[in-house]
């Protein structure tokens, strides 16, 4: 007896110019044995698509956006929600997501706020390889 399930991906929205997002972006690609996530650049047309229906703003590209059943997660809660569906290491960190978000947002803000001048960015949006063009809406 076989089981159909209706599977909506996971879409993760990230800054696409950010070399440090990209990093992030490929490295959940390479643990996603699941094939649950999907991508777009914040600045890409189905990003801004995706920003207009769950009414967030189009130039605050500081987080990484997880859209999961209708239901959107920004920054560490996001990381988390991600974390815990990949495979190797990254599910140890799901213990930190009892700590208060205050105290994790401030991390990840921290490391956004800078992510430019610590680690660059491009002068255009990520361009996936034909391997990864059916990750990328």
């Amino acid at each position: 007896m076989s089981q159909s399930y209706n599977f909506e991906p996971k879409i993760i929205l990230f800054d696409g110019i950010c070399n440090f997002c990209n990093y992030w972006v490929n490295f959940i690609i390479d643990r996603d044995s699941k094939n649950i996530f999907k991508f777009a650049a914040l600045q890409s047309e189905k990003g801004n698509e995706l920003l207009d229906k769950f009414n967030l703003p189009k130039n605050d590209f500081d987080s990484f956006i997880l859209i999961s059943q209708n239901k959107v997660y920004k920054k560490s809660t996001a990381a988390f929600e991600i974390a815990k569906h990949l495979n190797g290491w990254p599910k140890i960190i799901s213990p930190l997501r009892f700590l208060p978000v205050y105290i994790t947002d401030f991390f990840y803000d921290l490391i956004a706020k800078n992510r430019y001048r610590i680690f660059g960015k491009k002068k255009a949006c990520r361009i996936p390889t034909k391997e990864e063009k059916s990750k990328f809406l």
